[in-house]
């Protein structure tokens, strides 16, 4: 049996866990929450999905339903600094205490499993959402707001069966292996999280992954509620680098907000926001209140996303992880630091589409690029060795690969000037040992 006493018992035993099994399937799921009393059932969930954006969106929604007197539960990944983050209540995440009891309570039923199920027991990353909803089947939050894994269809989050509203934030081409390789296979997997006449709302897809959810949607007999069409966000100040929008919805008119998430790919994420939130009020019968959307979207930090860590120079955090995430970062360079000098310090896992991702870095003309490797979060997934494909590019400075991305951080930082951008960017498991960097 499992022994469970302490805080690294607890995370050894989770992190010990596989990651994924051969066959995608949520009975192993189901069974596992059915052996501690279904605590799922008891929950009001708002369930997200995307290939970029589901953690600003979770953010964001939380915050304006913190301002109009809810409690909000979140359950995020991967996490930033230590695990705890992944679920929290009001933005704190879960005391170490009640993490290490939960823990031992679940893995008596994994113990069992182990021996029962003839595939094995649950994974990581269920135990780790069966302990968030036996969390929050305790303290009881008004809402808690799931942020997918991976996909939709098959992720353990999905067991849940009448979410208040459900959103596909974007697709784009990530986690092929599991997901699929084209857009359209991509978005059936996300759109699994459709529910039969819930409410969901969908950012700005691309055509192919659009008729996909259209579809699905229909079938589940599901109000779509589309960016551009039902609800319409804008940036009003084109060179900023924290935006100012306006908001156009079916419940609530804004004529102008400030953003506290810097960079231009959350204007999206905000409508998404905004409308998830006014579609939870307006089921839970609370009057939407713009003063306290306002206040929500000003108040929200999201750690590791474009995150400001120094203002001058200016120092920026960004898990831009993916080719998506990345053409995002470029059109926010392009935007908002097109007459600034750009430093980039990159680290990509290797199983991402790093020689696309550098590619997009490398077009950018006042970029000075630094590729890296770091430890990566196991063996089963690590850092990709850039030095080749930088080789191969053709960049307006020279483009450099070091080994120690330590001591990479520290040279960049020191010949900095007042003006320009010093960015470190790709996997947030490497923005993660960052940020523990620069707290010691």
């Amino acid at each position: 049996m499992t022994t469970i006493n302490n805080y690294q018992q607890a995370l050894s035993f989770i992190h010990g866990r596989t990651k994924f099994k051969k066959i995608p399937t949520l009975e192993r799921m189901r069974t596992f929450l059915n052996e501690l009393g279904n605590p799922q059932n008891v929950l009001k969930c708002i369930h997200v999905t995307g290939t970029n954006g589901k953690g600003s969106v979770v953010a964001m929604t939380r915050n304006i339903l913190m301002a109009h007197g809810l409690t909000v539960g979140t359950f995020t990944s991967p996490f930033i600094t230590r695990f705890n983050e992944r679920i929290s209540l009001d933005g704190q995440p879960i005391a170490d205490d009640d993490l290490v009891r939960l823990t031992a309570r679940v893995a008596r039923v994994v113990d069992r499993l182990d021996q029962e199920l003839p595939t094995g027991g649950p994974t990581e990353f269920e135990i780790d959402t069966a302990i968030m909803f036996c969390y929050f089947a305790e303290v009881k939050p008004d809402v808690v707001i799931l942020e997918v894994g991976i996909g939709g269809t098959y992720d353990s989050t999905n067991v849940i069966t009448s979410p208040v509203a459900t959103a596909i934030t974007s697709v784009g081409y990530d986690h092929m292996k599991y997901l699929g390789s084209t857009l359209a296979e991509i978005a059936s997997q996300k759109a699994g999280i459709i529910k039969e006449g819930r409410p969901m709302v969908i950012g700005q897809l691309p055509a192919e992954a659009l008729t996909v959810v259209k579809r699905v949607a229909q079938q589940h007999h599901t109000r779509l509620w589309q960016a551009g069409v039902d609800f319409q966000t804008k940036k009003l100040n084109a060179n900023g680098f924290h935006a100012r929008i306006s908001y156009r919805g079916s419940a609530l008119s804004l004529n102008q907000a400030d953003l506290a998430l810097a960079g231009d790919y959350q204007v999206g994420n905000a409508g998404v926001a905004i409308t998830l939130a006014s579609l939870f009020l307006e089921d839970v019968k609370i009057p939407l209140n713009r003063a306290a959307v306002i206040h929500g979207l000003a108040d929200t930090q999201w750690p590791g996303r474009m995150e400001v860590v120094n203002e001058e120079p200016l120092v920026i955090l960004d898990g831009a992880h993916n080719l998506p995430g990345i053409q995002a970062l470029c059109q926010t360079i392009r935007d908002d630091f097109a007459e600034r000098e750009v430093y980039l310090l990159v680290a990509i896992l290797a199983d991402k589409q790093y020689e696309e991702m550098l590619g997009e870095l490398a077009s950018l003309p006042n970029v000075h690029l630094t590729a890296t490797r770091f430890a990566g979060p196991g063996k089963q997934r690590p850092s990709a060795d850039l030095a080749t494909i930088l080789t191969q590019l053709s960049t307006h400075y020279p483009a450099r690969e070091v080994d120690n991305w330590q001591e990479s951080f520290a040279d960049i930082a020191h010949q900095l000037s007042a003006d320009d951008v010093f960015i470190v960017t790709g996997s947030l498991y490497f923005i993660s040992d960052v940020r523990h960097l620069m707290k010691d």
